[in-house]
C-alpha cells in the first residue's frame, strides 16, 4: 500500500467489534439540518444494489425535497473505471469496498469526509470507522470512506434439492462431483474460496491464501495452483454471476442448487419464503465492509452530506437491513429489524462462525492485476 495511507489495519481488525456493536444501543436519533428542509436538489449516488432501499429513498426525499439518482454498482472495478473514466464527474456519494484503499489512494478521485457535517457519525461501529481513519486517510486529510454495511460471501444453496454433508457447509460443496454442472462462483473470490478448500485438503499449505497477499513471489506458486484446480474442475460451474440479481437468478431460475455468494441475495429470498439458505462455511465466511465515500467530483456535495448523514440513523438502518439482508455499521440497527433477519442472522452464523470470520485483506494494486490475470486465464479456459 502507498506511504500516503496513514496506517495499516490488520485483517482481523476490520470487523473487530461487530458482535458487540450489534447488541448496543442506538445512540440519539437522526438529525436533518434545517438547510436540508428548505432545500431542493438532487444527489447522485453509485452504490451497490439495494444498500440504500427505495423505501428509505422515499423517506429521505419527504423530508429533505432532495432526488436520489441511484446507479447499481456491479463490482469494486466498474466503479473505479467509471469514476477514472469521469475523473468522478456525475457522482457524488460511491462505495469502495474496505480492502480496496490501495487501489484508490494515487487516484485523487474522492475527497476527505468532515464529520463535523455528520452529527450521526456518532452511531457508528468504532471499529469499522476506524478503517477509513487508518486505511483511508489520504496523504493525511482524515478519512476518505464511512462505513455503512457490513456481510460475507459464503456458501448459499437450494434447501429443497441440496443438503452439505454434516450440515456444515465447505467451500469444497463447490467442487463436489455430486453437484457437477449446478454450481455458481464469483470468478476471482470463488478461486479464493477454491483455495481455502485446498488449504483443508493438503492441496495447499494452511495459510497460503492469505500469504499470497505479501508478494508477488509469494503470490504466484498459490495462485498457480488454485487456477490449475480450478480449471481441472471447470465443468462444476453453472454460472459466473457478477452482482445481486445473477445470484437470485441462478439459484431461482437457472438450475444452480449450490453456489458461493454473497449472504445479502439469499438472505432477502429467504425471508421471502424462498427455498434457499446461505452459512458460514467450516473454514470461514469472507467478510467485507461497503461504504459511503464523497466523490472529488461531486456537484451536490451538501446534498451528499445530508443523505450519508440520514442513513446512519439505527432506525434507518434496521429498515435498510430488513430489505436487503445484509448488516448494517450503525450501532443499534439490528434492535430496529424484524424477526425473519434476526432468525436469518443467527442461522447463517452459528456457533462459532462469527469468531472464523476471513476478512478481506488490504489489497494492492499489483494483487489485483495478477489476480486478474489469472482469472482470466480460468473463466477464458475450455470445460
Amino acid at each position: 500500500m502507498s506511504d500516503k495511507t496513514k496506517h495499516q489495519v490488520t485483517r482481523r481488525k476490520v470487523l473487530k467489534g461487530t458482535v458487540a456493536a450489534g447488541a448496543a444501543a442506538a445512540v440519539g436519533p437522526w438529525i436533518i439540518s434545517s438547510k436540508a428542509l428548505a432545500s431542493s436538489g438532487e444527489v447522485n449516488v453509485t452504490m451497490w444494489s439495494d444498500y440504500i432501499p427505495k423505501p428509505v429513498i422515499e423517506d429521505f426525499t419527504k423530508a429533505t425535497g432532495i432526488k436520489v439518482n441511484y446507479k447499481d454498482l456491479g463490482s469494486n472495478e466498474e466503479l473505479i473505471n467509471q469514476m477514472k473514466a469521469t475523473k468522478g464527474a456525475g457522482v457524488d456519494v460511491c462505495s469502495p469496498t474496505n480492502n480496496r484503499s490501495g487501489q484508490w489512494v494515487e487516484l485523487g478521485l474522492l475527497s476527505p469526509i468532515d464529520y463535523k457535517k455528520l452529527p450521526n457519525v456518532k452511531n457508528m461501529n468504532p471499529a469499522m470507522l476506524k478503517v477509513g481513519e487508518e486505511e483511508w486517510n489520504f496523504d493525511g486529510k482524515g478519512s476518505h470512506w464511512l462505513p455503512l454495511i457490513w456481510g460475507t460471501e459464503a456458501i448459499g444453496w437450494r434447501t429443497d434439492k441440496y443438503t452439505p454433508e454434516g450440515g456444515i457447509p465447505s467451500y469444497g460443496n463447490i467442487w463436489d462431483k455430486e453437484v457437477e454442472g449446478k454450481t455458481m462462483i464469483r470468478p476471482h473470490s470463488g478461486m479464493l474460496g477454491a483455495g481455502l478448500y485446498m488449504e483443508t485438503i493438503g492441496k495447499l499449505a494452511p495459510g497460503d491464501v492469505w500469504k499470497a497477499y505479501k508478494s508477488e513471489d509469494e503470490m504466484r506458486p498459490v495462485w498457480d495452483k488454485i487456477t490449475k484446480f480450478c480449471i481441472e474442475n471447470k465443468s462444476q460451474i453453472k454460472l459466473f454471476w457478477n452482482d445481486t440479481d445473477s445470484q437470485k437468478n441462478g439459484l431461482l431460475n437457472d438450475g444452480v442448487i449450490v453456489g458461493q455468494t454473497w449472504d445479502g441475495p439469499v438472505l432477502s429470498m429467504k425471508s421471502a419464503g424462498e427455498p434457499v439458505t446461505y452459512q458460514a462455511p467450516k473454514e470461514g465466511a469472507m467478510a467485507w465492509v461497503d461504504s459511503m465515500a464523497l466523490s472529488s467530483g461531486a456537484s451536490n456535495v451538501e446534498q451528499a452530506y445530508e443523505l450519508m448523514n440520514y442513513v446512519m440513523d439505527a432506525k434507518v438502518g434496521g429498515k435498510s437491513i430488513n430489505t436487503h439482508g445484509y448488516n448494517s455499521a450503525v450501532l443499534g440497527a439490528d434492535a430496529h429489524t424484524d424477526d425473519k433477519y434476526k432468525k436469518n442472522f443467527a442461522e447463517a452464523y452459528p456457533g462459532d462462525a462469527l469468531k472464523n470470520l476471513n476478512p478481506w485483506p488490504a489489497e494492492p494494486q499489483w494483487y489485483a492485476d495478477i489476480r486478474t490475470e489469472y482469472r482470466n486465464k480460468f473463466v477464458n479456459a475450455k470445460s
